[in-house]
């Protein structure tokens, strides 16, 4: 038996903060919370998954994630309500300029799952995808 409950939040680390809130709030419809500016830092959630979003040190020398090569976060994935909620999302990242488009809405596997990939300004990579059912 587990001794623990799922997540609470995950934290991420973030280039731009306030690029990274106005994705999350502007483009998905999440709620903010919490905001801490002595951090700087952030909460966002979409009433089922919580982030605490924090603003790296533009003082130091960054370094992205390299997916391939770091431990750590390889992307956060996002569940939707269905293929059309997945091209939608997928149309509104499309026009703004500050997201990334890794690949649009495509069959994930066999079966009836599809998902896209994006970085959003902030440098996470997200992926969106619909179970199929």
């Amino acid at each position: 038996m587990s001794m623990t409950n799922g997540i609470n939040h995950l934290g991420l680390s973030v280039l731009d903060l306030e690029k990274s809130v106005s994705f999350f709030v502007d483009k998905l419809g999440w709620q903010e919370s919490g905001r801490d500016e002595s951090y700087p830092r952030s909460a966002v959630s979409d009433g089922n998954v919580r982030l605490t979003l924090w603003q790296v040190d533009q003082n130091l020398e960054i370094e992205p994630f390299h997916r391939r090569k770091n431990v750590g976060l390889h992307h956060l994935a996002l569940e939707v309500a269905s293929a059309e909620k997945l091209n939608e999302i997928y149309e509104i990242l499309l026009s703004s300029a500050d997201v990334s488009i890794e690949f649009k809405p495509k069959l994930a596997g066999t079966g009836l799952r599809k998902h896209m990939m994006c970085n959003e300004p902030g440098g996470i990579r997200i992926e969106f995808i619909w179970p199929g059912s």
